[in-house]
């Protein structure tokens, strides 16, 4: 099996995109002429679904809205891509064609597929900026009943408390690191939690276009990078919020992730 992401993805065939005066979209069958007409109608999806009466989760770098599609009945996340880093300031969301989405898209299918929770990505559509250029939303599946890690640990959510959430991610990265999965910008954000009245909550990764998957990386070193991202994310968060998780309980967290894969040999885990 090819190592990294992109030879894990390479296979997996996206909807063909339909091309509009000034954009394409690539969805499946059921959301792709809602997000064609919304195109049609609205400067953007984004834009559209901010102009809907429905909530909104604030994540990221910029708003990230729910809202039900019109035809289809679909309730999805409308999240529009802007770079991060030193940068940003000046590429702000514009994107080299074919930006990251379609690798996003693939992803999240390879991802659910081998039984690590993510949430379904089910398109995308680019807008032309300018020579080989596209500003892009990208549009998921809404998952009801949801809180992300660093709200749940800021006291946010009255539903989940901080040492449920924490064994859930624990679930999560011990999953990840049986596949070899690396998240980069693993943190509190990037964890959202779904409450589950049998099993209790479980942990799902998010934002996993930047996703490192290389099967052949041992279960240790991919616990090890990922646990030393969130970790400093857990200690950012604390310092910003001043929730009720002290350094000691995150270092009992990280002993923890660690000790799951200490001292084993990795193999490529099924799903």
């Amino acid at each position: 099996m090819a190592s990294g992401a992109g030879g894990l993805t390479t296979g997996i065939a996206l909807p063909p995109a339909v091309r509009l005066p000034h954009a394409d979209v690539v969805a499946v069958d059921r959301i792709r002429d809602d997000l064609a007409q919304i195109v049609h109608s609205h400067a953007s999806v984004y834009q559209w679904a901010e102009e809907q009466p429905q909530p909104r989760a604030l994540r990221g770098r910029a708003p990230v809205y729910v809202a039900t599609l019109p035809t289809s009945g679909v309730t999805v996340v409308v999240r529009h891509s802007w770079h991060g880093g030193l940068l940003a300031p000046i590429t702000g969301d514009r994107f080299r064609r074919p930006t990251r989405a379609p690798q996003e898209m693939q992803r999240s299918i390879a991802l659910r597929a081998a039984g690590i929770p993510t949430t379904e990505v089910l398109g995308f559509v680019r807008y032309d900026a300018g020579a080989g250029l596209a500003r892009v939303d990208v549009v998921s599946r809404y998952v009801d009943d949801t809180a992300d890690l660093g709200m749940i640990l800021a006291g946010l959510d009255p539903e989940l408390e901080g040492e449920a959430a924490l064994t859930a991610t624990l679930t999560l990265l011990q999953k990840l690191a049986a596949h070899g999965v690396v998240h980069p910008d693993l943190n509190v954000k990037n964890v959202l939690l779904r409450r589950q009245a049998v099993n209790g909550p479980e942990a799902m990764i998010i934002d996993v276009d930047v996703v490192d998957w290389n099967p052949e990386r041992p279960a240790s070193e991919t616990m090890a990078r990922n646990v030393a991202r969130l970790v400093r994310s857990l200690h950012k968060w604390r310092r910003q919020f001043g929730c009720d998780l002290a350094d000691p309980r995150i270092e009992s967290f990280a002993e923890s992730a660690l000790a799951l894969t200490r001292d084993t040999t990795h193999a490529p885990a099924t799903a």
